[in-house]
């Protein structure tokens, strides 16, 4: 082994962004061994075709079966409901003069 060693002419590594993650998952029997066995099948390491298999479902944005559809946003639009204006003066008319005495001296 080399004292010193020269680096620099060394380039980054193009593939950093895609290092991965050590993980630690909880997984049922029978879907580990599903994977074992399609990997076995396919000449791959089980982990590696977990990883593949994740990744192609999160690229296309996939979802479970079961999950409930994710809605879009509503736009924040006031025709449905009544105006600022409206509910304001209708919590006006409703307070009783004792109500409406007890705001005027905590504004004081």
């Amino acid at each position: 082994m080399k004292k010193h060693y020269d680096f620099s002419n060394a380039v980054r590594n193009p593939y950093a962004k895609r290092l991965k993650k050590q993980l630690t998952i909880r997984l049922d029997e029978e879907t580990l061994a599903y994977f074992q066995d399609l990997a076995r099948e396919l000449s791959l390491p089980y982990q590696t075709l977990m990883n593949m298999y994740l990744r192609e479902c999160a690229a296309e944005r996939r979802r479970p079966h079961w999950a409930s559809p994710q809605l879009p946003k509503r736009a924040n639009t006031y025709e449905d409901s009544p105006s600022q204006e409206t509910k304001t003066s209708s919590a006006l008319k409703n307070r009783t003069p004792r109500q409406s005495a007890n705001k005027k001296q905590r504004h004081r």
